[in-house]
């Protein structure tokens, strides 16, 4: 039986791949001529993971018995429980193969001579390299679609918390495609800093191995730390942030080696007439040369602008073309501090970069990765690929921030100054990952930002209260009862002017998008909107509008009346206790996610109004539901019995933190607000109005606010609530209820 080392390393995975060699040539005695054995993968690369895979060519060239052979070889593998993928094939067959299937073109470029016949693997090894450069060009347009469809399988590993090391986009099979664009001498894919992202990523592959004791490419939550321990690092962010990083290095690599291709595919070299490449001036000190930014001849000198950076940065996204390689390594290496504060010139080319739609986030990217950033903010460093553990995002820091301003384009010709939403919307979460509420902690870091950037006094101020606010309006919005006078002098009277509010109202809708689809819907984008305009209304004229009044169709007719329309249940019922919670049950039956809830009495009767969604995605039977209402709120004993035993049935499972109470006793005109923190689960909202029904409270309103796999759920209870003893008494069994 062969012992494979666990360790981790370069010299570790050559160790293995040693054992493997010695191991495999035992198998077989005596090696008769004509016959090689040919590893490709992990082995045929020297870079063997503790449960690597093995890929296993067995080269003949016609000599009888070459399956009994095989045979012999393939069996002990297979009995060590070493996973295999083998063919037997002589070397026009393999070359065959190859030129039909790009994906075996890329493994026969890792083949090496393990045991038998060295003359007949190198003829191998020698004519797959000469037909890999003959047909690369040709190839590497299929091998993008083939890469393209993995990519939108696995997703970008720098922004996943639980990537695929080997899959995902900038993950080891991409350094795979590096290489053989290298190799096919198209590009120079393979610089210093891919190849140590590349160890590192064998590294972590290594760690993980080792640590999970079989083979496994995913870096799952609870893997993280022990791999992190055995790489010698500090946490599991800490690994998080390096994967993201190594993971930017070769998707920034490997978009810089198709483009290449292309131009080589598509003969894209503009010539004049003299025989030199045209260049065509795009923006001051930049032109364009072969599809590429370059710096003018006269922008290159012993003292370049302290702006001339930003300036080629601008003229890139503006265009949507690539800065060339050399200009990124010379504006590295030459370009001068900026000053502080910043020339008006870098200061406008920020503005243009940030407002230039599709090619920011690529251009950013750029300068990035070659240091630029972190010359135009010192505050960069700390915020890049940094993890954001909730699940609603899909994106590290400093990336949400970049899409957060490209985000904030769609808006600016609805705010009076576009310049301070892109700012604002590119700094709004600049105090993530220091201790506080990083709103609070955010908004002194982001007004030095934009000080130091040379906007005057005034506009300073009005960032700082961007960042300190952006999250005012969505929290408002799905938290608290708009109708209420208080919900809307409390916002009015933070944020001061229209003009502000048109500008937090164009940075929640950035950030939203920019978090992630679950950061957004409909709903949530019309609430908002409501809260703007009733607050516009207050700030324009000083008069607050008047609350809506209840659907006349409700308080008129034999009771009960349900009314269903798409996201709205309306219900009107002889007033008695547990009529919302009913109500709730039931919609939570019938798989409906409420959104809001409002309830009030008008001449005896109980009117309850419910925003709702499909938990699924698929709507409840319209017929079915209202039977269910209508028996509900007419006290069927059958539906109450079944909606609690739904509703037991359905509480939060796994390990979540502690359901946590919070009184709100000033942010109503008529109630105390109280906010439910907890993890969702169906049923919820019928558990907890059930137990404030039972605990003596009246709910008049309700909002529900749920953010990935947790809910700020705020209900507004009629009365002061003065009395300790009793809101005690409502806590706990609120509490009971959510856990």
């Amino acid at each position: 039986m062969i012992e494979i080392t666990k360790n981790v390393g370069a010299a570790a995975r050559v160790e293995r791949a040693a054992a493997l060699d010695m191991w495999l040539s035992s198998l077989v005695p005596q090696w008769p001529p004509g016959v090689a054995l040919v590893a490709f993968g992990g082995l045929g690369r020297l870079q063997c993971a503790p449960h690597s895979d093995l890929d296993l060519i067995l080269l003949h060239t016609g000599v009888p018995g070459i399956e009994e052979l095989a045979s012999s070889i393939w069996y002990p593998v297979w009995d060590t429980r070493i996973g295999l993928d083998h063919s037997v094939r002589t070397i026009p067959e393999a070359l065959s193969v190859a030129h039909d299937d790009v994906k075996v073109s890329l493994s026969l470029l890792d083949a090496r001579h393990v045991a038998g016949d060295r003359d007949l693997s190198s003829q191998l090894v020698e004519a797959a390299a000469e037909q890999w450069r003959r047909t690369a060009v040709r190839q590497l347009a299929r091998l993008r679609e083939i890469t393209l469809s993995r990519w939108k399988a696995h997703g970008e590993l720098a922004f996943l918390l639980e990537g695929d090391l080997k899959e995902a986009a900038g993950g080891l099979r991409d350094v795979g495609i590096l290489r053989a664009i290298a190799q096919a001498g198209l590009a120079d894919t393979m610089r210093p800093a891919v190849r140590a992202a590349h160890l590192r990523l064998l590294d972590t592959r290594d760690a993980l191995h080792a640590t999970v004791g079989r083979r496994v490419d995913r870096l799952v939550a609870q893997e993280r730390a022990a791999v992190a321990s055995m790489l010698d690092l500090d946490d599991g962010d800490t690994l998080l942030r390096r994967v993201a990083s190594d993971a930017r290095t070769i998707t920034h690599a490997l978009d810089d080696g198709w483009r290449t291709a292309d131009r080589l595919r598509s003969g894209r070299r503009a010539r004049g007439s003299d025989g030199k490449p045209q260049r065509r001036p795009v923006a001051r000190d930049v032109v364009e040369q072969d599809g590429e930014l370059v710096l003018a001849r006269t922008a290159i000198g012993a003292r370049p602008d302290p702006s001339l950076s930003l300036r080629v940065a601008a003229a890139a996204a503006v265009t949507q073309l690539p800065i060339a390689r050399a200009t990124c390594e010379w504006l590295a290496a030459y370009s001068p501090p900026l000053p502080s504060p910043w020339p008006a010139a870098a200061r406008d080319a920020l503005v243009t970069l940030l407002g230039a739609g599709l090619g920011l986030v690529p251009t950013w990217e750029t300068c990035d990765r070659y240091g630029l950033v972190d010359g135009w903010l010192p505050e960069w460093t700390r915020m890049r690929s940094l993890p954001q553990h909730n699940a609603v995002h899909r994106f590290t820091l400093d990336r949400h921030l970049v899409q957060a301003a490209y985000e904030a384009t769609a808006h600016t010709r609805e705010v009076g100054r576009p310049d301070l939403l892109l700012l604002g919307a590119f700094l709004h979460d600049v105090g993530k990952g220091l201790p506080g509420d990083h709103s609070l902690v955010g908004a002194p870091i982001a007004a030095a930002v934009a000080q130091r950037i040379g906007l005057p006094a005034e506009d300073v101020a009005v960032i700082e209260k961007l960042v300190r606010l952006h999250l005012l309006l969505p929290d408002v919005a799905t938290r608290r009862d708009l109708s209420d006078p208080v919900t809307i002098r409390g916002v009015a009277a933070a944020v001061g002017d229209t003009t502000t509010l048109s500008l937090l109202h164009g940075l929640a809708r950035a950030d939203a998008q920019a978090t992630g689809p679950a950061a957004w819907s409909d709903w949530k984008g019309r609430l908002i909107a409501e809260l703007v305009r009733r607050v516009h209304t207050a700030l324009d004229t000083g008069a607050l509008p008047d609350p809506p009044k209840p659907d006349p169709s409700l308080v008129a007719g034999p009771l009960p009346v349900v009314h269903l329309d798409g996201e709205r249940v309306a219900v009107a019922a002889a007033d008695r206790r547990g009529l919302l919670a009913a109500v709730a049950g039931c919609l939570a039956l019938h798989r409906l996610e409420v959104l809001t809830a409002d309830a009030s009495t008008v001449d005896g009767r109980a009117l309850v109004e419910f925003r709702v969604q499909p938990r699924y995605g698929t709507p409840p039977d319209a017929v079915a539901l209202a039977n269910d209402l209508r028996r509900a709120v007419s006290g069927d004993v059958s539906v109450t019995q079944r909606l609690r035993g739904r509703a037991l049935a359905a509480r939060p499972g796994g390990s979540h933190a502690a359901p946590r109470v919070v009184w709100h006793r000033e942010a109503a005109t008529d109630a105390v607000v109280v906010e439910l923190r907890a993890a969702d689960a169906p049923g919820l909202l019928y558990r907890v109005t059930s137990a404030l029904d039972e605990a003596g409270a009246q709910v008049r309103a309700a909002r529900i606010s749920t953010l990935g796999g947790d809910v700020v759920d705020a209900f507004y209870l009629v009365g002061t609530w003065a009395d300790e003893t009793e809101r005690e008494k409502v806590e706990a069994a609120v509490l009971a209820a959510a856990g």
